[in-house]
């Protein structure tokens, strides 16, 4: 496919356009028919793809004799989906507070800085009216200047303007907040209502409150997290574990499909219950397919290696009802599809089953004769 894809455009699109593509089914003879090896006209076997030199060249057509390859093995685990801690955030009060009005529900996308609900708190409120007076002291002071005004004036103004800034601003208001407030120099509102934002853009994946509740400091109101990327904890014999490695590569099984991770984390206890250790897989997870809370069928990278038959990568393609496959060449001009069993990924090259040695499969191209078999509307397993 690269091989196509790296031709001229231009001149890739007006050699397809001008050229003959059999239909599934034809060999360049009425429909049904084929030639024989010796020539002769025979029924043609349905659903093979013709191409002559010229158009394999054009479409980067490579094929090669299936064989054995050496490859790591893989070791089986069952494994749990987890937040991504790093990629989280859990939104909490500082202070006894009553929620006034939430702005986002669960499943919710927020962004940085979004407001995800508004508390109002009598700390809060006396903290705001501490600094209106200590901005309003600072703002006398300063207009005597330090030579008017004794230096412990001028220097304590300072200090209590500074530590009342501090306070709200710890509390939960926003330095945009607190500048507002201090700009109106509205004593009314400090009335004890802030917002509590969000740190990161994210999910909102739990909502724990309702409006009017009173809330403690540190109780999560809301949790925020970047489902694009998470965790799935394996558990491991440390038997098994010897044979793991950091970086190393690891497949996903779930009931929606498979994902690719990577082992970024090997924990160093042992779980008194299970007798296994647990190994952390980040997992890229942008279309959703996996949620914290999921259990999940883990196939780890081993240091070890095994000899099994396998093909490029690029060579295994998904067949319209989603199971794997790969082209082979039945004759010089013709291929095939056929359904393999796809068993284990590693380095570039997967490990099927379901062809014998030295059977010619096309290692390039394979999308493209893909593409060419779904514009026939053949369907394997009709044959």
């Amino acid at each position: 496919m690269k091989n196509w894809i790296t031709l001229p455009l231009t001149l890739l699109m007006l050699a397809f356009a001008n050229a003959t593509w059999p239909e599934a089914g034809e060999h360049g003879h009425e429909h049904g028919e084929a030639r024989t090896e010796d020539g002769h006209e025979g029924e043609h076997e349905e659903g093979v793809i013709q191409l002559s030199a010229e158009q394999q060249k054009m479409a980067g057509i490579v094929t090669e004799a299936l064989k054995e390859r050496t490859l790591a093995a893989e070791i089986r685990a069952p494994g749990e989906v987890k937040l991504n801690a790093y990629k989280t955030a859990r939104i909490t009060s500082r202070v006894t507070a009553q929620v006034v009005k939430r702005h986002v529900v669960l499943g919710d996308h927020v962004k940085t800085g979004q407001a995800l609900v508004t508390l109002s708190s009598v700390e809060m409120a006396e903290a705001q009216g501490a600094l209106l007076v200590a901005d309003r002291e600072w703002q006398r002071v300063q207009k005597l200047g330090a030579k008017v005004a004794s230096a412990r004036r001028y220097t304590e103004a300072q200090v209590k303007r500074q530590l009342a800034w501090a306070k709200v601003s710890a509390f939960g208001m926003t330095a945009k907040e607190i500048d507002a407030l201090l700009k109106s120099g509205d004593a009314r509102k400090a009335n004890g209502e802030f917002n509590l934002l969000a740190t990161r853009e994210g999910t909102v994946v739990q909502d724990d409150f309702i409006e009017g509740a009173v809330v403690e400091p540190g109780h999560v109101l809301l949790t925020v997290t970047d489902e694009s990327s998470l965790w799935v904890e394996a558990r491991l014999t440390p038997v098994q574990l010897k044979n793991i490695k950091k970086g190393a590569t690891a497949r996903v099984h779930t009931a929606e499909g498979m994902l690719s991770g990577e082992v970024t984390q090997i924990h160093h206890t042992i779980d008194e219950t299970t007798r296994t250790i647990a190994v952390r897989i980040t997992v890229a997870n942008p279309d959703d397919l996996i949620h914290p809370g999921e259990f999940v069928d883990v196939f780890l990278q081993s240091a070890t290696q095994v000899s099994a038959l396998a093909v490029p990568d690029t060579a295994v393609v998904r067949s319209p009802d989603g199971d794997w496959q790969v082209f082979i060449a039945q004759h010089e001009n013709e291929f095939r599809a056929v359904e393999v069993e796809a068993q284990q990924s590693s380095g570039g090259y997967t490990r099927i089953a379901g062809l014998e040695p030295g059977t010619r499969v096309v290692v390039k191209g394979a999308f493209f004769l893909q593409s060419e078999m779904a514009k026939s509307g053949f369907d394997i397993h009709n044959h």
